[in-house]
């Protein structure tokens, strides 16, 4: 966890959908991308179930049925896969509960539960006001405030208790560390093994040091502590008297909502001020994020499509991040760079070169990287699959009603109709044929760009990890990049970029280096949010395209016949001289592949000069449907000249679940 003088919050201001009305006493959990919000109250108590998309910043209000439970604020809420549980809070003025509810956010269904009471001691009494965490098989009943009898005044601050959901039995543990303040209508989440406690009402003694916590004055606070449930030991990161002139934290509120999504923990609502000075009382109608730590590192870089001075590369998206550095090195000698300025390097891709502020249609939180990543208000917007963006836009180009692209990369050799590759890289891109007898299709790209018989299938310089210098491509605010440059180290420097917090450098007053044709490239990839640049990726190893021999063919389509399946494709959009003949592969079942699933074997199935061929229901019978993704069959297409096979496309065809029907 960062440092509390690092701790960055973003503030989110445009979002869609029906908005929840500000309120306080709330709670939310999160599955996956969603942040489901229950309850609270503000002139009424609601009984709402709501819904916040954190990808597509979107609120909606699903269809809910069965055991509704009645409306109740400052209750307990946790999840546990896609069930979730409420338990406690107040149903009405002065009446607390102590009932249970489940629902299965798969179905929207909600039920009533009655446990069996545990075998020693008694179940908890009603309360309201407390958190409930789970980690492991306990949930971790933190503060709140229990009230057995009638009277709303007879409220006292609970204890910090534990339950074995398998064995349903309670317990107190010993903790270590300056342990918060009692509080109420505070939030409480676990990530990794860090229960995280916001704001709240704490007792505030004012100059009367002797008052007892139970009998004075209880005020909104935004302390912020983590308690670490292997250690029980506390760290506190804002105290309860660590002021905010610059306000670039939540302000202090109570009866607000947390939820973490992955490590990211969001705030939204709450009230400000004296728990017994109604007229002061203001809902929040913020929300804020908090990074609790460094991103994880994202896949390997996966090709699209190699040129002979340029690759389309893209890499699996990592939730909750503001932007990924892209870095390449090459065993092709280079001079180092001085510190006079340079044009930009002509990247593509969303990239943010020099940090800039984003303009008017840019997501800051995943765009502007500038004050060292402190940026203390964002304005979000709809992030979308820059997969499936891009090749929508690939359609719109080629004018054709499938989302396969032209994508380079792999060598079909001509002398053999078994071959085999030992790449892995490709791209998932959902397709979607308007005939009906048209099937789904997929394209991408093996790693390598061998070209001829006698260039090796998969190139690899003797390097020593040691030596190895890093030039960044760039920072990026999605998953793909068009690369044809690369950034300059300085002198006397192995890296550009630090990772660190705030030391990203100034790219405008770097050089840049043209990729070069027939060369081999590493690249890697880091993701970047608010704690800093995470680990980088597993290396992956491209080569460009030598001059003169044919590009991929490309817009391939299939559809269904009596024999089989029909498979066609156009010319490659660069020849490079007279096509000699077409060759398309079919990867098929063997003992290597089940050892080895990363690593698929070919057989021909066509060769000739038509851009067509006939793939029969017996070839069918033999294909390996490859899991790496969606279910698919793969096909790879490439094209000859007079001096040789170019680049193959390769074409995945997706089958659903069904392993022994891939025309089904």
């Amino acid at each position: 966890m960062a440092a509390p003088s690092l701790l960055n919050w973003r503030r989110v201001s445009s979002f869609t959908g029906p908005v929840p009305r500000a309120r306080h006493g709330h709670r939310a959990v999160a599955i996956r991308e969603l942040m489901i919000i229950f309850g609270g109250g503000n002139e009424g108590i609601a009984d709402e179930l709501h819904v916040y998309n954190t990808v597509t910043n979107q609120w909606f209000l699903p269809a809910v049925r069965g055991d509704i439970p009645p409306g109740c604020a400052a209750h307990g809420f946790v999840c546990d896969g896609t069930r979730i549980l409420v338990f406690g809070g107040m149903v009405e003025y002065g009446r607390y509960s102590n009932d249970l509810y489940e629902l299965q956010a798969s179905r929207w269904l909600w039920k009533k539960v009655r446990p069996q009471p545990p075998s020693s001691g008694l179940p908890p009494c009603p309360r309201l006001g407390h958190s409930f965490s789970l980690y492991g098989n306990k949930c971790y009943l933190f503060g709140g405030l229990a009230n057995e009898s009638e009277d709303s005044n007879n409220n006292v601050p609970s204890q910090f208790q534990t339950a074995d959901i398998e064995t349903m039995s309670w317990s107190k543990p010993e903790t270590k560390g300056a342990v918060p303040l009692p509080r109420s209508l505070h939030t409480a989440n676990v990530i990794g093994n860090k229960m995280y406690i916001f704001g709240g009402w704490v007792p505030h003694k004012g100059e009367n040091i002797e008052t007892s916590p139970y009998d004075c004055e209880w005020r909104c606070t935004s302390s912020f502590s983590y308690l670490n449930l292997d250690t029980a030991e506390w760290t506190t990161l804002v105290s309860d008297s660590q002021e905010d002139k610059k306000n670039s934290r939540p302000r202090p509120r109570a009866g607000h909502c947390a939820v973490g999504i992955g490590t990211r923990l969001y705030f939204w609502s709450g009230r400000d001020g004296y728990k017994k000075a109604l007229n002061s009382q203001v809902c929040c109608k913020d929300l804020w994020y908090l990074d609790t730590e460094k991103p994880p590192a994202p896949s390997q870089v996966q090709l699209i499509k190699a040129t002979t001075n340029s690759f389309h590369v893209k890499w699996d998206e990592v939730p909750t991040i503001e932007g990924y550095l892209l870095q390449l090195s090459t065993d092709l000698p280079y001079q180092a760079a001085s510190s006079d300025s340079s044009a930009a390097p002509n990247v593509q891709g969303n990239v943010i070169p020099c940090l800039q502020k984003a303009g008017p249609h840019t997501s800051a939180h995943v765009g502007v990287l500038s004050s060292c990543l402190d940026l203390r208000t964002v304005i979000p917007e709809t992030s979308v699959s820059s997969t499936v963006s891009s090749a929508q836009t690939m359609v719109t180009q080629q004018t054709i009603k499938t989302e396969s692209s032209s994508t380079n990369g792999a060598v079909v050799k001509d002398e053999t109709s078994l071959t085999t590759f030992s790449t892995k890289s490709e791209v998932d891109e959902t397709c979607a044929l308007p005939a009906t007898k048209i099937s789904r299709v997929e394209t991408s790209a093996a790693a390598t760009v061998p070209l001829s018989k006698d260039t090796p299938s998969n190139p690899v310089a003797t390097v020593k990890a040691g030596e190895r210098q890093w030039c960044d491509v760039g920072i990026f605010k999605n998953n793909t990049a068009l690369v044809s440059q690369f950034y300059l180290l300085p002198k006397g420097k192995q890296s550009i970029s630090k990772v660190g917090n705030a030391d990203v450098p100034d790219y405008s007053l770097l050089k840049k280096q043209d990729l070069v044709p027939g060369t081999g490239y590493r690249f890697r990839v880091a993701a970047i949010n608010g704690c800093g640049i995470g680990p980088f990726s597993k290396i992956s190893e491209f080569k460009t395209c030598i001059p003169g021999f044919p590009g991929a063919p490309s817009a391939v389509r299939i559809s269904k016949n009596v024999e089989g399946i029909h498979l066609s494709w156009e010319p490659p959009t660069s020849p490079s001289g007279n096509i000699l003949e077409y060759s398309a592969y079919l990867a098929i079942r063997t003992a290597q592949i089940q050892d080895n699933p990363s690593q698929l074997v070919f057989m021909r199935i066509y060769c000739g000069l038509k851009t067509s061929c006939i793939v029969t229901a017996g070839q069918l019978a033999n294909a390996h449907i490859d899991y790496t993704s969606r279910p698919a069959i793969v096909f790879r297409i490439s094209a000859k000249n007079e001096k040789g096979y170019g680049p193959a496309t390769q074409v995945r065809w997706l089958q659903g679940n069904n392993k022994k029907a891939p025309l089904s």
